[in-house]
């Protein structure tokens, strides 16, 4: 049954990697046996010493995804790095909260063009190179706002709400050319993204009496649904939304 979930000789790309989530979810590829492409604007020399001690390869690509010019930079630099294209985690993201009646083009624009189309572009270059090799594994990050509507957050929730559409098409499209396309929703996560919510002691108190696990998720509640998806354990779930969130949506 290891060998299931074992990715040795794969190659990953994970967006976002420098902390949080997009961190726990690259250790935990390499933990099972990636090599990884760290892509973000921030360095990601913690993650990267991580995995080296781990004996597996890190390569590090500065790349700003609020734009899609550099995509096509991240193919080349991962394949010509670490050798190979075998799971793309588009797990980069960004949040802007106002009221709706109060919310700017430029806020709205920022977050769907970093969450949304960013997010397409990433797995139509990596499809591409997918297609070609006869098969992969892209993995997006969605999120609770994907099933729900959320509150001073309307670009997110549009974005995370198109992410779950886009790995549904994509699925779609993909599965017959041996492409696996899912994505994973996590619940209440503490990270720095989520430390005004901790914070909070109202709001604190609302969403754990919500969580039927009773706590908050830790980043690396996630790396265990990542290496599943990305792995031969998971290659006839198709256009999949895993949540990953302590039971909040069963509630």
């Amino acid at each position: 049954m290891s060998k299931m979930f074992d990715l040795t000789g794969r190659v990953a790309i994970v967006t976002g990697a420098n902390t949080g989530i997009g961190q726990a979810i690259a250790v935990a590829l390499a933990e099972a046996g990636a090599d990884v492409a760290l892509v973000g604007r921030s360095a990601a020399d913690e993650t990267a010493e991580r995995i080296r001690a781990i004996g597996r390869r890190a390569a590090q690509v500065n790349a700003d995804l609020s734009t899609i010019a550099p995509i096509k930079g991240v193919i080349e630099r991962t394949l010509s790095e670490l050798g190979g294209l075998d799971i793309l985690v588009n797990n980069a993201g960004t949040i802007r909260r106002a009221d709706a009646v109060e919310f700017s083009e430029d806020d709205w624009d920022a977050v769907v063009d970093t969450n949304l189309k960013s997010v397409f572009f990433l797995c139509q270059a990596a499809g591409r190179h997918m297609i070609g090799q006869g098969g992969g594994k892209i993995i997006n990050i969605a999120s609770m706002l994907s099933f729900q509507g959320g509150i001073r957050v309307p670009s997110y929730t549009a974005s995370k709400s198109g992410v779950a559409g886009l790995t549904r098409l994509l699925a779609n499209e993909w599965a017959s050319k041996g492409i696996n396309v899912n994505a994973i929703a996590p619940g209440y996560i503490a990270t720095n993204n989520t430390a005004a919510l901790q914070a909070d002691e109202t709001r604190n108190r609302q969403i754990m009496d919500r969580i039927p696990a009773g706590r908050w998720g830790e980043p690396p509640d996630l790396g265990g649904a990542a290496v599943f998806l990305a792995s031969s354990a998971s290659d006839y779930v198709q256009g999949h939304i895993l949540a990953v969130d302590g039971g909040w949506l069963a509630r």
